[in-house]
């Protein structure tokens, strides 16, 4: 990103910061409750697995019976319709409850980057009645060992659910940001061997480069299927010297200019490190040497290769 995208993004951005007590106030004291009786009220409205938008919504007491209902997504003039289920409650209201898959490598929703307005058609007999889903209040999802997903785990783009100054729900759209995706990683006695994927930016011919502290090992990429790349290099390369522990972090170059740090961060799990948790191994990359090596990931999700003496190891 160039100086002057990034002066004008932080702009933008602290422009937004000041508008957003004002907004929110106008939002809930004035179009919110004045808008209860006309639209759909989302008691749960989250974006759980980085692709999937789920909804559940009370409907106004004017709709009275529902034999169909279906979700509309809309931007301008294009617009795509998914199936909702509407139901009653032991209590007389009509619940209204959906799931609905986004992205196209998924086979879901094709939308674009972008914001994406969303409605509840229902269907009544003869009669057809489009209302807004008001997102009163941005539902919290809980956070454990796993949290909410940022990104799509197939493409990377990123979907969450937004508002307008109205209070109607919409769905925000954004590109894969540029990453290094790891896929598996294995270690033999002579060398290691990472599958990865590059996403958010073009990559036709890119490389990788194992980088410790003053030293540093550079080897080509290798598609092995579609989108799928692998580095293999020799564990002998990676050696410590005097005897210290040395921390590799492994960087992927691609066409585009761009150095990404490789990681795994398209998952829902709040500690990888642990959860991701691969065993300590001893090699003898050279007659007459050993070393252990630790493969694991930081607490942000990057891959980091550490590679101490292993004289004395029994």
């Amino acid at each position: 990103m160039s100086s002057r995208r990034r002066l004008f993004a932080a702009a933008r951005r602290r422009a937004a910061a000041r508008l957003s007590a004002p907004r929110a106030w106008l939002m809930k004291r004035l179009f919110i409750r004045r808008r209860a009786g006309r639209t759909a009220r989302l008691r749960y409205a989250a974006v759980l697995d980085g692709q999937t938008v789920n909804l559940h919504a009370e409907l106004p007491k004017s709709i009275a019976e529902a034999d169909e209902a279906e979700i509309v997504i809309l931007r301008g003039r294009r617009r795509y319709q998914l199936p909702a289920r509407v139901y009653e409650d032991r209590d007389g209201l009509l619940l209204m409850d959906a799931a609905v898959l986004l992205g196209t490598e998924t086979g879901g929703v094709p939308i674009t980057p972008g914001r994406w307005k969303l409605r509840l058609r229902v269907h009544s007999g003869r009669r057809t009645r489009q209302v807004p889903l008001l997102l009163a209040e941005l539902t919290t999802p809980r956070t454990g060992v796993t949290g909410p997903m940022t990104s799509s785990p197939v493409t990377a783009d990123r979907y969450r659910l937004g508002r307008t100054v109205r209070g109607d729900a919409r769905v925000v759209c954004a590109k894969a940001k540029p990453a290094a995706e790891v896929i598996n990683v294995h270690i033999e006695h002579a060398r290691i061997e990472v599958d990865l994927r590059v996403l958010g930016v073009r990559a036709e011919a890119p490389w990788a480069e194992f980088v410790a502290a003053g030293r540093n090992v550079t080897r080509s990429l290798d598609e092995v299927e579609p989108g799928v790349w692998r580095v293999e290099v020799p564990l002998a390369d990676m050696l410590p010297s005097g005897g210290r522990r040395e921390h590799w972090d492994v960087m992927v170059h691609t066409d585009a200019g761009a150095r990404l740090r490789l990681g795994r961060r398209l998952h829902d799990v709040q500690a990888p490190g642990r959860v991701f948790a691969m065993r300590k191994i001893l090699v003898s990359p050279r007659r007459d040497t050993l070393m252990r090596i630790e493969p694991r990931y930081t607490p942000a999700g990057s891959l980091r290769f550490t590679c101490s003496d292993g004289a004395g190891v029994e």
